[in-house]
């Protein structure tokens, strides 16, 4: 009689586990299909998504290049209108690195007041990556050498040396320069002498330092202070809007 009860048993469990599915399905089924159809159609709709991003991508990568043509090829106007239709339309990447390109050629046509300003605006948004508007800081302070005081120019300066900032070699030139131009003889030592000891720091900007320290030194020894013979350039790499290429966010872009 045993092993009927058993069997019994079994029967009787297996006929309630299948009333509880039904009554679970009855109580749950339509939320767990409506579930099911969710992820379906996220997935789906993250490749269309995905797909789309993709293409203005390209379409904006295109349209940088030919802007960049045309600037080479001595095509301002036509240049100009294509970056000015990628700031209105194409990806953030695009949107900034056309932003930098027109303030780059207002910096290279002595337009400072609208380079200025054109990189005033960059360094103040907030969507625009960080690095890109470390570099708009950067550029400021070039245009501003001649004419901002040290402290505008230190205070725009310093967060960029920072040892991690892929700017930091040009901005420790400049404010060596600056503080050269002020008069803070002390000061603009320390920052080049801070250039050289740098192993990092690439060839030509040690070799300016040098120069410097010693236009310190002879000016020193002189007893009156000499006129600056070397200019730093604008920046320890290459414009990084000339290039097409935009990095991912946190991403490199560091100096050599």
């Amino acid at each position: 009689m045993a092993e009927p009860d058993d069997m019994l048993a079994r029967e009787i469990d297996e006929e309630l586990r299948r009333e509880r599915l039904l009554q679970f399905w009855n109580k749950y089924g339509t939320y767990i299909l409506a579930a099911a159809l969710a992820v379906v159609v996220g997935v789906g709709g993250y490749k269309v998504y995905e797909n789309r991003t993709a293409q203005a991508n390209e379409a904006a990568s295109l349209r940088f290049i030919i802007g960049l043509r045309d600037f080479a090829v001595n095509k301002p106007a036509e240049a100009q209108k294509a970056l000015e239709e990628l700031v209105a339309n194409a990806p953030s990447g695009y949107v900034t690195l056309s932003r930098l390109r027109l303030a780059g050629y207002d910096q290279s046509q002595g337009n400072t007041t609208e380079a200025v300003a054109a990189y005033e605006d960059l360094a103040k948004d907030s969507s625009v990556d960080p690095i890109f508007a470390d570099y708009a800081q950067l550029q400021i302070a070039v245009l501003k050498l001649e004419s901002a005081s040290f402290t505008d120019l230190k205070n725009r300066l310093t967060p960029l040396a920072a040892e991690k900032n892929p700017w930091r070699y040009s901005a420790r030139e400049l404010l060596g320069m600056a503080a050269y131009k002020a008069g803070r003889a002390a000061e603009a030592r320390n920052h080049f002498q801070r250039l050289i000891a740098d192993r990092t720091t690439p060839a030509g900007m040690a070799e300016r330092a040098r120069i410097m320290l010693a236009v310190l030194t002879e000016a020193e020894q002189a007893g009156q202070p000499a006129p600056a013979t070397v200019k730093p350039e604008p920046s320890a790499k290459q414009d990084p809007a000339k290039d097409g290429k935009t990095p991912a966010k946190g991403q490199s872009g560091k100096a050599n």
